[in-house]
């Protein structure tokens, strides 16, 4: 069976209600539409948030807070599972990561390994951050953390 081919449910398809077609209809006269009034006249409409010239809701309330369109937003990564989908001796990098689906779906600014839970396997780790707890831990466990170099858009070196 195809799509064109499937019949319709009885009942389902209704003719268009057609008002101001006389009072036998039960939508004759104002059509539904009531008496007098800004809804009722043809044209008859205002723009969502307009209060009939009292100052809209929208104005009355202060602006507040900005978003910060050069905010850099980091994947976190723990320690913790580190020690639990690497083996010892083992590179992690971005693409490893990724792979273990530990990344998510959204792709941010870089990845950031923070210090919860603890690690006893030498693993190296490529993050773009890194906090001081999470180089600590790797360390003590025989492992390493390198950062990526960031250039200084300024040129101070």
């Amino acid at each position: 069976m195809k799509l064109n081919e499937i019949p319709a449910v009885p009942g389902n398809q209704q003719s268009r209600n057609r008002v101001g077609r006389g009072p036998g209809s039960g939508n004759g006269k104002t059509a539904g539409r009531g008496h007098k009034g800004q809804k009722a006249r043809s044209g008859g409409f205002h723009k969502s948030g307009f209060e009939g010239g009292q100052m809209p809701l929208q104005r009355r309330l202060p602006k507040r807070g900005f978003k910060n369109f050069t905010r850099k937003e980091y994947t976190i990564v723990q320690v913790e599972d580190l020690e639990k989908f690497f083996d010892a001796g083992s590179e992690v990098n971005a693409e490893a990561l990724n792979d273990l689906g530990l990344l998510g779906k959204k792709q941010k600014s870089g990845i950031k390994l923070l210090a919860n839970g603890d690690i006893t396997k030498a693993i190296t780790v490529y993050v773009d951050k890194a906090s001081a707890a999470a180089v600590a831990k790797m360390e003590a466990a025989g492992g390493k953390v390198v950062l990526a170099v960031v250039a200084d858009p300024e040129g101070d070196a």
